[in-house]
């Protein structure tokens, strides 16, 4: 049966350590990680909230385009792209889709729909989306899509998410994971 999967691209679909390297570089810092155990940032360099805002909004784009992919999501989307629709719902801003859509075609990743919200405020576009499953790696996103939309959440595991979780929240380590759950979860819906 077609389902449609919402998920989110920025560590989720890329490597959830993406932009340490740019942080590193641009704070003279040496983070892993595994040190990055929130998601705001701040607390982990050595600028105000508003500056590291500045810099990220100057430094996306190339983020963005540079991003590699996570371990084991291209064979994953792949195999799924044939059966399902795939719509990568993200918070990066509407300006950046040229960039978004190119990365895609870089890595050859195909899309049903790419919707750039410009928030992390992602419940609305699920429901207008209609997604069955979403794909998660911001903790508090997971758990509101999760109940609001009242749709299970595959929520990558990063050490910046380690809240606990409420059923119908999934952890899973890598897409292969993600994968086998999905398929369990297609078989018994």
């Amino acid at each position: 049966m077609r389902k449609r999967f919402g998920i989110d691209i920025d560590g989720t679909v890329t490597c959830p350590s993406a932009l340490i390297p740019y942080i590193n570089s641009s704070f003279k810092l040496n983070l892993s990680l595994n040190d990055i155990t929130q998601y705001d940032l701040t607390p982990f360099v050595n600028v105000s909230s508003e500056e590291l805002a500045k810099w990220f909004l100057e430094t996306e784009p190339e983020i963005y385009a540079n991003s590699p992919l996570a371990k084991g999501a291209k064979e994953i989307l792949t195999k799924w792209e044939q059966t399902h629709e795939l719509f990568f719902i993200s918070a990066r801003s509407s300006d950046l889709l040229k960039i978004t859509e190119d990365w895609f075609i870089n890595n050859d990743l195909k899309f049903d729909h790419i919707d750039l919200i410009g928030s992390h405020h992602k419940i609305e576009a699920a429901k207008n989306h209609n997604v069955d499953v979403f794909f998660e790696d911001k903790h508090d996103n997971a758990v509101m899509i999760h109940e609001e939309c009242n749709i299970p959440v595959i929520l990558f595991n990063t050490p910046y998410n380690q809240n606990p979780i409420p059923d119908g929240v999934i952890r899973v380590n890598h897409w292969q994971e993600a994968y086998v759950w999905v398929e369990k979860w297609l078989k018994n819906g």
